[in-house]
């Protein structure tokens, strides 16, 4: 198991090839991000809780799914310390176990591309927002050790407005499985830089 307990940009890039397995279904992380909760403008938590940021802010190893686009779930690795809000969100992956299920979830789509983006990612797991605050470690849902595909390299976290100099994206180098860099058009130079 990972020490969940350290910040997220140190804990991320860690996470590159780790398995995750949940509703019979592995993936290979192949791309996280790392937020850093109320320290991070670009973070979910930086406003402080809310209804449906609730999960976010539990003890780490907590899963927080949250809706993206009105389309997507995403799921991130809660760590850091309870209350502080960190959490790495879980970007892409390769399915390695429960190919034929995933590819259910996900149909006509090309196995390389199955767990490809966040949203993506958890569908090819199955979850739905009623999974966020389960831990993991428990209930079938689980997070262990793997190596990654290549050398784990960084940059800009993708689509963020603010805090988009820090480089808390990581990846293994040269997975087709890893989502495309898309710089947020909304980005506004010099504002929350880092």
């Amino acid at each position: 198991m990972y020490d969940l307990s350290l910040a997220a940009a140190d804990l991320a890039p860690l996470l590159v090839g780790a398995l995750v397995s949940d509703g019979g279904v592995t993936v290979r992380i192949t791309e996280v991000e790392a937020y850093a909760g109320r320290d991070d403008p670009a973070a979910h938590a930086y406003v402080g809780p809310r209804p449906r940021t609730r999960d976010l802010f539990g003890p780490p190893g907590t899963l927080y799914c949250y809706l993206s686009h009105g389309l997507h779930i995403c799921g991130n690795v809660v760590c850091g310390s309870t209350g502080g809000g960190s959490a790495v969100l879980l970007r892409a992956g390769r399915v390695v176990a429960g190919l034929e299920l995933a590819r259910q979830r996900r149909p006509e789509v090309a196995d390389v591309a199955l767990a490809r983006g966040p949203g993506n990612l958890g569908r090819a797991l199955g979850w739905t927002l009623d999974d966020s605050g389960r831990r993991f470690g428990s209930g079938g849902l689980e997070l262990a050790r793997g190596e990654p595909s290549g050398r784990v390299v960084s940059g800009p976290r993708v689509g963020v407005s603010v805090a988009a100099g820090r480089p808390w994206r990581f990846w293994a180098d040269g997975e087709p499985t890893v989502s495309a860099y898309r710089r947020s058009s909304r980005v506004v130079p010099g504002r929350h830089d880092w």
